[in-house]
């Protein structure tokens, strides 16, 4: 008898759109973080980041019914030499727990991996269970910790790393 070969099951397409930010983002961008963060980056830094060759700020927006976009997530990482290095994922918080963060992440790995990238770190609140838990999904295993990284409330970072 001959086996029929199984068909990967069709994924589903995602109803996010992702992209480059650019200079006229600022104002949402600039929303977004002070939404998400209690010490949110500031015009200056983001700008500046816009401005590096080696950095990448992507945005996870949602087509609205009148054709407008809306500004759900951010992920914004350098790719030097072969390593991709995240420095800030953010999730509008009136939309955490829809794959926003994965999607973004999805996308920052794929374009690790395609620019031939050997490894991907990140440094996240190790009080932060939900990122902890999304990056450890995607392969990440943590490797160390920077004590009292995040000055403001004098908290560890749990450094993150992910062989391609």
């Amino acid at each position: 008898m001959r086996r029929m070969r199984e068909e990967p099951a069709a994924e589903k397409p995602s109803p996010f759109l992702i992209r480059p930010m650019t200079q006229g983002d600022m104002p949402a961008v600039t929303a977004l973080e002070q939404a998400s963060f209690k010490n949110p980056w500031s015009p200056e830094l983001l700008r500046r980041e816009l401005e590096h060759d080696w950095s990448t700020i992507l945005l996870v927006e949602e087509p609205q019914p009148d054709e407008s976009r809306k500004l759900l997530g951010l992920a914004i990482f350098w790719i030097v030499q072969d390593e991709v290095h995240v420095l800030n994922v953010a999730t509008a918080p009136d939309q955490r727990r829809r794959g926003v963060a994965r999607a973004v992440m999805d996308e920052v790995l794929a374009r690790g991996r395609a620019r031939r990238c050997v490894l991907a770190t990140l440094e996240v609140r190790r009080s932060n269970e939900a990122a902890l838990g999304l990056y450890k999904s995607l392969g990440f295993r943590p490797v160390g910790v920077r004590p009292n990284y995040y000055a403001d409330e004098g908290e560890d970072a749990i450094v993150m790393v992910l062989d391609f």
